[in-house]
């Protein structure tokens, strides 16, 4: 597996457009390093990159601090695998540090036989690796998308903990409880709550679901979990339950904060014929690319960008210049089911001036990522997967 940690920062404003350029050479990562779209992130001695004109000269991501939100600047973006001390970090609560040696995982409820399990017996369980990448149900043009990020994670699957424990019939809901806390007010009363998200029984028991205790080949950092984590494939970040303490299983709908009153969607949709206000809690990907980068060599340009999504197979990404016709980009078929899959689009005789450059994607199902102009009337800032027009100057 290479080495995650050895990634180039982008700070310091003044050198910001050299180390950019540095960390686009870093090269493709692991498993996919004989991928040609890979190769091709790196950028040669005779590129330049361009710079969005949409965005601050001065624009920075800002650096790992504890207690912060992290992000990436998305034109950094340069192999398959995020590494470790990029991927996008947000938190709600405190980042426990969680003790590994004294460390259990419970499994309660309406199970058949409660389980208690230290790491030593999670991973000897069958360990399980899946490729899967996931933004922020909050990820935006405010962060130029930087909330994003694609990792191998390891671990165990959360089916066979469920099996194992075998879960009652009655048992329709499972929720999963995190280490860290803070204090909610509701009607008035301070109350200490941990983290907790849910998931309907049959999603619970998809088989891609894990509990993972590693990320890209190493034990799982602090601010992103460690020492165990759940992973849901195809959903937004906000699923995926950080320091794991508790798996707790129920017969009603679990209706904490950050399943009920946050992270909750409201929009208006067409209910049957009726035009009414929706509230929906944030779950799975919609389908979604962005374009995060240009490049110069020579006379070509190369426009490059990500595509998430549920996992439903993809159809085909496609370029749109100017408002002229959409025109197929490269899409890279060896990515999994579940990771992001960057794609590069080569525009040949650019003129001169200001240009508008965007991106659709298009899945199996002949599902189109919808314009800004398509979405529905949207005052939450949760799941935001329009089409991002982005705008650069040619000299």
């Amino acid at each position: 597996m290479t080495d995650h940690n050895n990634s180039t920062k982008i700070n310091p404003p003044q050198n910001r457009r050299a180390l950019l350029k540095q960390g686009l050479g870093l090269g493709a990562a692991g498993l996919v390093a004989s991928s040609p779209l890979w190769n091709q992130l790196a950028m040669g001695a005779d590129e330049t990159l361009i710079p969005f004109s949409d965005m601050p000269p001065d624009y920075i991501a800002p650096p790992v601090t504890p207690g912060a939100i992290h992000y990436l600047d998305s034109r950094g973006i340069s192999s398959f695998y995020t590494p470790n001390a990029d991927f996008y970090i947000v938190q709600h609560y405190n980042q426990p540090a969680v003790d590994v040696a004294g460390y259990k995982l419970r499994v309660t409820g309406l199970v058949n036989k409660p389980l208690e399990l230290d790491m030593a017996m999670l991973r000897s369980r069958p360990k399980v690796e899946i490729d899967a990448g996931f933004e922020c149900g909050g990820n935006s043009v405010r962060q130029f998308q930087g909330l994003i990020g694609n990792a191998r994670w390891t671990g165990t699957s959360l089916k066979g903990l469920l099996e194992a424990a075998g879960v009652k019939a009655e048992g329709i809901e499972v929720v999963f409880y995190g280490h860290d806390k803070g204090v909610e007010k509701i009607r008035d009363i301070d109350v200490e709550q941990n983290f907790g998200r849910s998931l309907h029984i049959n999603d619970a028991m998809n088989p891609d679901v894990l509990v993972v205790y590693e990320m890209n080949g190493e034990p799982l950092p602090l601010y992103h979990g460690a020492p165990l984590r759940l992973l849901v494939p195809g959903w937004y970040g906000v699923a995926n339950v950080k320091w794991l303490s508790q798996i707790h299983v129920q017969d009603r709908r679990f209706m904490g904060r950050f399943m009920s009153r946050d992270y909750v969607t409201l929009s208006k949709q067409d209910i049957g014929g009726e035009i009414r206000w929706e509230e929906r809690s944030v779950t799975r990907i919609r389908l979604k690319s962005a374009i995060v980068r240009v490049t110069r060599s020579g006379k070509s340009h190369t426009i490059t960008g990500f595509v998430l999504n549920d996992g439903t197979p993809l159809r085909t990404v496609e370029v749109s210049i100017d408002g002229g016709p959409w025109q197929a980009a490269t899409l890279d078929k060896k990515a999994g089911k579940y990771s992001w899959k960057l794609f590069t689009f080569v525009w040949d005789n650019a003129k001169a001036g200001e240009h508008t450059l965007v991106s659709r994607v298009i899945d199996s199902n002949g599902q189109v990522q919808t314009t800004p102009e398509q979405m529905p009337e949207k005052p939450t800032r949760w799941e935001n997967y329009a089409q991002f027009p982005r705008k650069i100057v040619i000299s």
